[in-house]
């Protein structure tokens, strides 16, 4: 039995990650790995004046640091989740995992959205259910009037 290459794997030769590279700009926000992920807008870049390694600072002002040239410890700084949303997609039940799942859209702070899912136990389930019902609730005595 001849073994089959698994390219995969970096020991045969080709490199895991589809990502392209983070290459940062000027005034792109990036996380230092070197500096225990500290946060820190590019001030600088490498090959520009006489720079030769990225040069950082705090965002709100402060002593700038130097990042090596080929960025290898800087990461950019993902953005935050600030709402989700229902998607135009029907919930669905796993009888099997007994768990259900609602299609989400998440939303973020740079105005990009993300499709996810939102999965509940069984457990989860008849909590939401209840508070969704008080929320109906309360819509509906807020349309009559009623406190």
């Amino acid at each position: 039995m001849t073994r089959q290459p698994f390219p995969h794997l970096p020991s045969q030769g080709v490199e895991l990650g589809t990502a392209a590279p983070f290459v940062p700009r000027l005034g792109d926000l990036a996380t230092d790995s070197a500096r225990e992920g500290r946060v820190g807008v590019v001030v600088a870049l490498p090959g520009e004046g006489s720079a030769t390694t990225y040069h950082l600072r705090p965002p709100g002002g402060g002593t700038q640091w130097s990042a090596p040239a080929d960025g290898t410890t800087l990461r950019p700084v993902p953005a935050k989740a600030t709402h989700a949303t229902l998607a135009g997609r029907d919930a669905v039940y796993d009888q099997r995992a007994r768990q259900g799942s609602v299609p989400v859209e998440f939303h973020f702070d740079d105005g990009s959205t993300l499709d996810g899912a939102l999965i509940l136990t069984t457990a989860e389930l008849e909590r939401l259910y209840a508070q969704t019902s008080r929320l109906l609730e309360a819509h509906e005595r807020a349309i009559d009037g009623t406190p």
